[in-house]
């Protein structure tokens, strides 16, 4: 229960696309795409609920667009424009409302992260 399978990483230049894909075992009310860059904490990219509302950290408003699937139990995360400070390994997380799906401590699955490098 609660598998998680990230998939669509990559290396790419500034100003590029790239579009994440995750696999889940089970449909949960919360999901996420979480992201850690060497030597910094994880940190919250993107949160969606099983309603369709959505909530982006300030970095990445207006570039990545987050959506799902809840009949597949799919989730994607579209990142355009990308920058070189989105270089980090992204991660598909899943849980219950706990008040935000953005909160890595709320999460209870975890995918094993795919791996993003944006050169300048």
């Amino acid at each position: 229960q609660g598998q998680l399978v990230e998939s669509g990483g990559g290396s790419v230049q500034a100003g590029g696309s790239l579009r994440l894909s995750c696999v889940a075992s089970a449909n949960t009310y919360c999901m996420g795409w979480f992201r850690q860059a060497p030597g910094k904490e994880r940190e919250g990219v993107a949160g969606i609920t099983s309603g369709g509302t959505t909530r982006y950290a300030d970095s990445v408003k207006g570039r990545f667009t987050i959506s799902r699937e809840n009949a597949k139990n799919t989730l994607s995360l579209q990142m355009n424009s990308l920058k070189p400070e989105d270089t980090a390994m992204y991660y598909c997380a899943a849980g219950p409302w706990r008040g935000s799906c953005m909160r890595a401590a709320n999460m209870d699955y975890w995918g094993k992260g795919t791996t993003v490098t944006i050169s300048s």
